[in-house]
């Protein structure tokens, strides 16, 4: 599979989509411009990010926001509360257990059902 041309088939910011699938975990790709994502945590599962383009702003409550750049690649850990922002487009690679929603606990607009994504 050629990962640029999976990204052209994503029409949608904010709309992951599923594109394979390793024991227990979801890779999912994901275009995201813009400040819709809330502030959101995962009780029991770690998330993975990498910037395929462009760049994110990284917010962890009570820290300082950092920005990763394409090629930068972070782990959130369980339990932490966090959101990611864009001033540009930009492209992320996400790696999520099955079990986790990308929104984590909190329900938003931007919230999309594994179903949704695996379409």
């Amino acid at each position: 599979m050629n990962i640029n041309d999976q990204l052209k088939t994503i029409k949608d910011y904010y709309s992951p989509k599923i594109i394979g699938e390793v024991n227990d975990v979801f890779i999912k790709l994901v275009k995201i411009q813009g400040n819709k994502v809330p502030w959101h945590q995962h009780k029991n599962e770690d998330e993975l990010f990498y910037v395929l383009k462009g760049s994110l702003v990284f917010e962890i409550e009570n820290q300082e926001p950092f920005t990763m750049k394409k090629g930068d690649l972070f782990i959130v850990k369980k339990g932490i509360n966090h959101k990611v922002s864009s001033k540009k487009e930009s492209h992320l690679m996400l790696i999520e257990n099955k079990s986790a929603l990308h929104t984590g606990n909190v329900t938003h607009e931007i919230t999309k059902s594994i179903k949704y994504q695996l379409d």
